[in-house]
């Protein structure tokens, strides 16, 4: 595979005679069918690295393709040498912004640009995928009303679009094969979707749902009867809309690749049931560490080739910035030690063009040499189990108030705990249920994290997984209730939110939590107390903070109170060590122990046979609200990992770069020194 534009170029060169013949025969640009995935261009399976363009044509959309020119893409593929490019040609208006003679195209074109980006990456070798919103298209909904979702109230939505009615067929579809037929474009990658779709009220929906489910009463707020029900049946419907369009452009197609934003990720957290080609988001522009270490780790597992992208710059009101080098850099290697591939968003133009290109594009140049020097190690990397936290569907989609997304908090408590876990340097994957299915005693230590409902089969196959020599950790006193036999305790009165001292190891601190007094019997053994109504001060009534029980040949723990939710936006030093020691008690052995800083996060994984330590420098003020950009992450180090092998390695080096490293294999450990962490480090062990 080549990364450089040169390579690209003379990859290409090879296929000039085929490409002018193709070019002869489809009447000067347009691809047959077939032609979109055997040209050569990497398939998203295979891409590694990429940028995306986006506008979101409208009205004020006149002069669309006047400052784009085949010599500003080519400095972009040159600067940058991406694998794949995505760029706008319909955004959530619903106005196209090339000339499609099937959907709604924007007021004036100076020229075709989507011409010359697609003709621009073909003589590169460079994949391109259309950015297209689906679900949400202002446009459709305006000129057609009958395709508009209805809410609760009965009123037509200007937004958005049913995924019962006709739109996906009627204009959806049929604009997707003449950007396969006109463009010859390798995909699409959808926005405004699961993210997007809300409960539909329409006529044809309410008779649909009571035809499937014999339901009359229609609920119109979570409080409501049949809410859950209600909820599931627009689910499926959203799933049969992606269905639809992605059996239809396989079918027309079968090289052509399809992506829905955010599906089959933390927004919709469940098996693949869709034959999509990839999955993909685009996390937060702000607080982005946190949302990168958290969806990265919802994708790993689901079986689909996974990118993220992050935006390039951050935004407030009326306020945009481009991010600096350093900061991309880590949201990067976040997302590629998990073995993802990686792109970054950077808007363009009312016309296309892209914006101020040359100081943007110097700066994604930078970002993507970073990455490269890292591909061979971390790209399709395999994670080594070590901790599994459950990101729970079947509760998830209990609770959640959307049709899908988490945006009234529902994730809180889980991310506050993966941050908890990942500042006391613990290797941790997020899992739902369909993924620990007959693997979940690959995992030393699974923790359920603060979920109110759970599945009774996912239970039973949990309790036996610890009978069998697992070790269970549940987060929450509402969250314990459900294993209250299995963990020996009686749990008094209600769940009581106040302000509580936690006291462990003859340290307090105090936070604003939910908690619960729980009875232990004689073979239970009690940890850490909580001071009720503490004003950091140790007096008045104790409860336990947790509790550890043997089960079977394994052992099974809880804490009494929240803790995910409080650490996501109150945290201390010292609820983060007690939950370090709690899981300590449960794994007391993990493969990987790092000394010397809590701002190191630790992704284990293996390819080609080789083990690699991926150290992620996490310093600084990321998730600080005032502060937009920074250009200086604080390099951490010395630090001193130690490592358990069974055996003596062949070698070890630091990467990138196979840079020699001073180790000691002491008693099944090797021990190394790692002088400084300035973003991104991987410690490389060879069998």
């Amino acid at each position: 595979m080549g990364t450089g534009g040169d390579m690209k170029k003379t990859r290409w060169a090879g296929n000039v005679v085929i490409l002018a013949l193709a070019v002869i025969i489809f009447n000067g640009y347009a691809f047959a069918q077939e032609g979109a995935g055997t040209s050569g261009r990497l398939r998203r399976a295979d891409s590694f690295l990429g940028i995306h363009f986006d506008f979101h044509a409208g009205y004020d959309c006149t002069e669309v393709g006047k400052n784009v020119t085949p010599e500003m893409i080519q400095r972009v593929i040159d600067q940058v040498h991406p694998d794949y490019i995505q760029c706008d040609c319909k955004g959530h208006p619903g106005i196209s912004s090339y000339p499609t003679k099937v959907g709604n195209p924007a007021p004036g074109f100076v020229r075709d640009q989507l011409k010359i980006w697609r003709d621009v990456t073909a003589e590169n070798g460079v994949a391109l995928y259309m950015h297209y919103s689906g679900v949400w298209d202002n446009e459709a909904v305006k000129k057609n009303p009958e395709w508009a979702r209805i809410d609760e109230n009965g009123n037509r939505d200007n937004r958005l679009t049913s995924v019962f009615g006709d739109y996906t067929r009627d204009l959806l579809i049929p604009q997707f094969k003449e950007l396969n037929d006109v463009y010859g474009v390798d995909g699409v990658w959808v926005d405004g979707e699961c993210w997007a779709t809300e409960r539909d009220y329409s006529e044809k929906a309410l008779k649909l749902f009571r035809e499937k489910t014999g339901i009359t009463k229609i609920p119109k707020a979570p409080e409501d009867e049949y809410w859950f029900e209600f909820s599931e049946f627009n689910r499926q419907g959203f799933r049969d809309h992606l269905k639809e369009y992605t059996d239809a452009l396989h079918d027309h197609n079968p090289d052509f690749q399809v992506c829905s934003n955010w599906a089959f990720s933390s927004h919709m957290p469940e098996s693949v049931t869709v034959d999509v080609d990839f999955i993909s988001g685009d996390f937060s522009a702000r607080n982005s560490v946190n949302a990168g270490r958290f969806e990265g780790r919802c994708m790993v597992h689901q079986g689909k080739p996974w990118d993220l992208m992050a935006w390039s710059f951050t935004w407030g009101p009326g306020i945009y910035s481009t991010k600096s080098v350093p900061q991309l850099m880590r949201e990067a290697a976040l997302v590629i030690s998990l073995g993802g591939g990686f792109q970054a968003y950077f808007p363009q133009n009312r016309d296309g063009s892209v914006r101020q290109w040359e100081w943007d594009m110097n700066v994604m140049g930078q970002v993507a040499k970073f990455c490269r020097d890292r591909q061979a190690i971390c790209h399709k990397a395999e994670p080594i189990p070590q901790i599994a936290l459950v990101y729970s569907s079947y509760a998830f989609y209990r609770s959640a108030r959307k049709v899908f997304s988490a945006w009234h908090g529902e994730h809180d408590a889980m991310r506050g705990i993966l941050q908890n876990l990942l500042d006391t340097q613990n290797s941790v994957e997020i899992v739902s249920e369909h993924h620990l299915e007959g693997r979940m005693s690959d995992y030393p230590l699974i923790i359920w994290p603060e979920w109110e409902y759970i599945d009774p089969v996912f239970r039973r196959n949990l309790v036996n997984y610890v009978r069998d020599g697992g070790n269970l950790l549940i987060v929450g006193p509402k969250a314990a209730a459900l294993f209250e036999g299995e963990l020996g305790i009686t749990l008094e009165g209600e769940p009581v939110s106040g302000i509580n001292g936690l006291a462990n190891k003859g340290w307090l601190s105090g936070l604003e939590t939910v908690s619960q007094k729980a009875v232990t019997d004689g073979d239970t053994e009690t940890f850490g107390l909580i001071y009720l109504n503490s004003r950091n001060d140790m007096s008045g009534e104790t409860i336990p903070a947790a509790s550890i029980r043997n089960l079977g040949k394994g052992k099974i723990a809880a804490t009494y109170l929240n803790l995910g939710e409080r650490y996501l936006k109150a945290r201390t030093a010292h609820a983060r060590d007690f939950l370090n020691d709690l899981v300590r008690e449960l794994f007391p052995d993990p493969m990987v122990e790092v000394y010397g800083s809590h701002d190191v996060d630790v992704v284990l994984n293996r390819k080609d046979g080789k083990l690699a330590v991926n150290l992620v420098n996490t310093a600084g003020e990321h998730e600080n609200d005032t502060v937009f950009v920074i250009d200086e992450i604080p390099p951490v180090g010395p630090v001193s990992v130690a490592i358990r092998t069974p055996h003596k390695p062949a070698n070890i080096i630091l990467e990138p770069g196979k840079r020699d490293i001073h180790w000691n294999y002491i008693d099944g450990k090797v021990i190394v020194s790692v002088p400084e962490i300035t973003i991104h480090e991987i410690i490389v062990i060879e069998p």
